[in-house]
């Protein structure tokens, strides 16, 4: 019998790729996204339901929870990609847009999954997967509010997953590297401006060159895709799934280095020595 997944944020980009993926591999799709629309996608199938959900709006959740239970009689995996990107100086960021990411990538994600852990406990299974970003294994300048907004969901799925484990309920983390039409100009350009002041003008034009140059080649929608489904499937208590080149090196940076080393070496890849600084 075909398992079912919930997936926020389906409309493009990588929960588009991971619709696509778990449908071609033959799972139920319960594909979610603000404002529905079922031509995203290259085919129709009636293992995919296309429903209205806001992270943003707790009844939202529920209707697109109850509706995807109507559809397929469980959901048996969580995908929580719905999330918005924002690059800034953050001395510049009005509390307005910190506010609104963390609405998003970090509440959103809380309440998609305060919503749907009863449903899993009481069928005694389930899996729910955050998807946050490279930047929690490394972080890179100019996204100060972005990055705490992952980097608190991170924190939040290793203590769910010890929470949930007696009732057979994994929770896992997807790790997405860079991917510049997908992380943060895609759907944060608009709320970007006026956030990059004179002051920092040096200090940003150094930043964008050292991103020009950058270290590995970008993550892929189809990598992100791949490793969505294998945190689905994989048994055993893993929880970091990274996908795509960087975010596995800046895994092993951050895991398998020293402080120091790791330190060095992301100032080498994303920005200027610190002042007085080797």
């Amino acid at each position: 019998m075909a398992q079912t997944v919930l997936i926020t944020g389906t409309s493009s980009g990588y929960g588009k790729a991971m619709a696509e993926h778990f449908l071609d591999c033959g799972w139920n799709v319960i594909a979610t996204m603000r404002r529905p629309d079922p031509t995203p996608f290259a085919s129709s199938s009636d293992r995919l339901k296309v429903l209205p959900l806001d992270v943003t709006n707790d009844a939202s959740i529920a209707a697109a929870i109850a509706g995807g239970v109507a559809a397929f009689g469980a959901i048996d995996v969580l995908v929580n990609n719905a999330g918005i990107g924002l690059a800034s100086i953050f001395e510049a960021t009005p509390d307005k847009a910190v506010r609104e990411v963390f609405e998003t990538n970090t509440f959103g994600v809380f309440a998609a999954c305060r919503a749907i852990i009863p449903q899993m406990r009481q069928q005694g299974r389930g899996t729910i997967i955050n998807v946050t970003s490279s930047v929690t294994l490394g972080v890179m300048p100019l996204v100060a509010a972005y990055a705490a907004s992952k980097c608190a969901v991170e924190g939040f799925t290793e203590s769910l997953s010890y929470e949930l484990g007696a009732f057979g309920i994994r929770a896992r983390l997807v790790e997405p590297g860079y991917a510049p039409t997908t992380n943060l100009t895609a759907n944060g350009s608009a709320r970007m401006q006026g956030l990059f002041p004179e002051e920092y003008g040096a200090f940003t034009q150094s930043c964008f060159a050292n991103m020009a140059n950058y270290p590995t080649r970008y993550c892929t929608e189809a990598e992100v895709a791949e490793a969505t489904l294998t945190a689905a499937t994989e048994e055993g208590g893993r929880i970091r799934y990274p996908a795509g080149a960087d975010s596995q090196l800046l895994a092993s940076l951050r895991w398998s280095t020293s402080e120091e080393h790791y330190l060095q070496k992301m100032r080498e890849m994303f920005g200027p020595k610190p002042v007085g600084g080797a």
